[in-house]
């Protein structure tokens, strides 16, 4: 009671962290907040100190510290004047050191709580990994013992609740998690999900629209979400029509119903179920008749039902199987939640695989049909990108090739689908070089057996797969692929004057182009037997085989020394002097490299290309292109060809060493072009001494140097 009646004794220090910051600007190297901290320390003195309400995470305890009112006898006062401010100074340096003691102590119980909350975390994130929801939640809750502000820990939490269906613990959860952090983007997407399960649309919907307020840039995420939510809403007002047509007596409806039970009937013979599998596929003619299929069990009745499972493993009843595929397309054609409950009902997407493999053409169209459904829409091609094998499916698929009806397009259309999704690329990383690399380097040695008007979009297909960077090195390291390429030329060339065959070289030699950009041990191998036959398609008449041969020359030329003698032995530098005279665009990038890497490499090439142009006036003409690649390649050709006599001399009262400088000193994107005009510049004025007058006249030696940096 005396305590309380005391004036001295005031409550002090109401926020533990207002006085850890008073702690950390005393430390401070400004006078002016050190004084400042100083000042805010006396107040806190002159107001007394009592208990302090402490808030940790979200726990609040009762600091009980107290100041002894009634000091012993034996303790004098301070008396006023000089000495009792000295004492008072003594005093505070003594209540701030306690203070800090009492920081520094605070931030290692919260550090150690931090980390016994990260173990307990990361043991819940492996739990929830393995589907183990509840001791991912009992995990996540003795984390939350340890550390009551842990954000993570409730949006985790949160998400396993979800799983276990328990929506609205989760709802809690995000609160709780919204509470440490108001703009937790997770917390918002699982509180929607969370109300969106308990069918509150409204709550759900404000959950996404707050994530845009937040971040603008999750629009994609938003309108995922936004369209589950949308799908949910028609599901439901689905499944009311049809309760609201039964009651009205609709005799498609009572039909469709009467037929399912009977269906549901075991131990039938064949013909009862096959039957009954086509009528209800005649019932099945609107969105209505499609969700009493659903909400009436369908799926059960049809796929567990045994005869109906035997004829379609198999399958040795191909009419029944027919039927049942027919069906699947029936229910699933333009509604959502049947695609959803089809491709994930028990087995059904290995089945499916199962049939798309079935030698009977019936069975695989019908399957083909099927798949073909699912990506009439964004929802039912991420169905299938979740549900599938997709490195099987895509085996599969490429099987079609050989086929020469309408099989072969479909599977093609298919994969032209599917292909650009990242998903489908990330599934393929890990097993593509085994599973599906085998299947197209058989297409490629077999030419003739494949269907050649559908192979070049399937070499497409590899082409867009081959973008992901570790599916392109492992293509461009299987020797078996590069041989393959190199039979399925042969193949092609024996035949190029039909148009079926030029079509599948030409895109061929598109997709070696783009794998040979890699650089490895295989292709350097392969060199020589790619040259050989790219410097047999060089006297093709078909400018885009001319383009992607020399194109194909100048990646696997750098990557051996061999494959350059052959190709300049072959005359390969007249050639690409004539290209470059013709003007093409992208031949011309080529064939400028070609002659780079050849000039570098080899003394023949250079004498070939001075004799040819003996004052490099079509060399010259491209280092004013706007082409910086061109100019770069143009320039060190001309600094290899330097080396041989008179050809620098040749050059004399001409632009060169102006030219040459301006590349040199000016602002490049390619930093290979402003390099490799300093060397042709160098090269240039060491081979023939005069040009060193113009180059100082034009103040070059200062630019010329100041280029040093890009020379490595």
């Amino acid at each position: 009671m005396a305590a309380a009646e005391n004036p001295e004794l005031q409550r002090f220090l109401r926020e533990v962290d207002e006085i850890t910051d008073i702690v950390e600007e005393l430390k401070s190297d400004n006078p002016e907040i050190r004084e400042k901290a100083f000042q805010k320390a006396d107040e806190k003195l002159e107001k007394g100190c009592g208990g302090a309400e402490i808030v940790e995470g979200c726990r609040t305890k009762l600091n009980r510290t107290m100041i002894n009112p009634n000091p012993s006898p034996t303790q004098s006062p301070n008396p006023p004047g000089k000495y009792g401010m000295e004492s008072s100074k003594v005093n505070q340096e003594d209540f701030l050191k306690v203070l800090e003691r009492d920081a520094e102590a605070r931030r290692k119980r919260r550090m150690k709580s931090q980390k016994l909350a990260n173990a307990l975390k990361e043991k819940g994130n492996a739990a929830f990994n393995k589907g183990d929801y509840a001791t991912a939640v009992q995990y996540y809750t003795d984390g939350l013992e340890k550390l009551r502000d842990f954000q993570a820990l409730y949006t985790n939490r949160a998400q396993a609740y979800i799983k276990l269906g328990k929506y609205e613990e989760a709802i809690t959860d995000c609160e709780w998690a919204l509470k440490c952090n108001e703009n937790c983007i997770k917390a918002y997407v699982h509180m929607g999900k969370a109300n969106l399960s308990l069918k509150k649309y409204g709550e759900a919907r404000q959950c996404y629209q707050k994530i845009l307020e937040i971040d603008p840039n999750r629009e994609k995420l938003v309108k995922e979400y936004t369209n589950l939510l949308e799908l949910a809403q028609k599901q439901e007002q689905q499944e009311k029509e049809v309760v609201e047509e039964f009651e009205r007596g609709n005799e498609n409806i009572t039909t469709a119903n009467e037929v399912l039970k009977k269906l549901s009937s075991p131990n039938k013979i064949p013909l009862f179920y096959l039957g009954g599998v086509r009528l209800l596929t005649e019932l099945m003619k609107e969105c209505t008749e499609q969700t009493l299929f659903r909400t009436n069990s369908g799926f059960s009745i049809i796929n567990d039902n045994e005869i109906i499972k035997s004829s379609m493993k198999e399958p040795f009843d191909v009419e029944l199987c027919v039927s049942v595929l027919v069906l699947w397309q029936a229910i699933s054609r333009g509604n959502e939640e049947n695609q959803r409950l089809l491709i994930t009902f028990s087995g059904t997407s290995e089945q499916l695989l199962d049939l798309l493999s079935c030698k009977e053409s019936e069975i695989y169209k019908e399957s083909l049909t099927l798949l073909s459904i699912y990506l009439t829409s964004e929802y039912g091609k991420n169905l299938l990108l979740c549900s599938l094998n997709l490195t099987r499916l895509m085996q599969i698929l490429m099987g079609f090739m050989i086929y020469t009806d309408g099989a072969a397009g479909d599977a093609i259309e298919i994969l032209t689908s599917l292909m650009p999704e990242n998903k489908f690329k990330r599934h393929c990383r890990s097993d593509f070089a085994v599973n599906v690399l085998p299947s197209f380097e058989s297409l490629l040695k077999n030419l003739k057996l494949v269907n050649k008007q559908v192979f070049p979009q399937c070499m497409s297909v590899i082409g867009s797969i081959a973008s992901d960077k570790t599916i392109s090195g492992q293509i461009a390291q299987s020797e078996e692929y590069w041989e393959s390429c190199l039979i399925a030329i042969d193949e092609a060339t024996l035949f190029v004057t039909e148009a079926e065959y030029r079509e599948t070289l030409y895109t061929l030699l598109g997709l070696m182009v783009n794998l040979s950009i890699e650089q490895c041990c295989t292709i350097q191998a392969k060199a020589p037997a790619i040259t050989e036959r790219c410097i047999f398609l060089l006297s093709s008449t078909d400018g885009g085989i001319l383009t992607r041969a020399t194109g194909l020359l100048s990646h696997v030329l750098p990557q051996s020394v061999e494959a350059v003698e052959n190709a300049v032995k072959a005359g390969t530098v007249k050639k690409m002097l004539r290209f470059i005279k013709a003007g093409g665009k992208t031949t011309t990038r080529y064939a400028a490299k070609v002659l780079a890497i050849c000039s570098r490499s080899s003394e023949p090439a250079r004498e070939e290309i001075v004799k040819c142009d003996k004052k490099f006036s079509g060399l010259r003409k491209l280092l004013c292109s706007d082409d910086e690649l061109v100019v770069g390649n143009i320039a060190l050709c001309l600094s290899n060809c330097f080396e041989i006599p008179g050809a620098a001399t040749s050059l004399l009262k001409s632009d060169i060493v102006m030219t040459l400088l301006k590349h040199a000193g000016g602002d490049a994107k390619e930093n290979c072009l402003q390099q490799n005009s300093a060397i042709a510049l160098g090269k240039l004025c060491l081979a023939e001494p005069r040009h060193r007058a113009e180059l100082r006249e034009l103040n070059g030696l200062q630019i010329l140097a100041s280029c040093m940096k890009y020379i490595k």
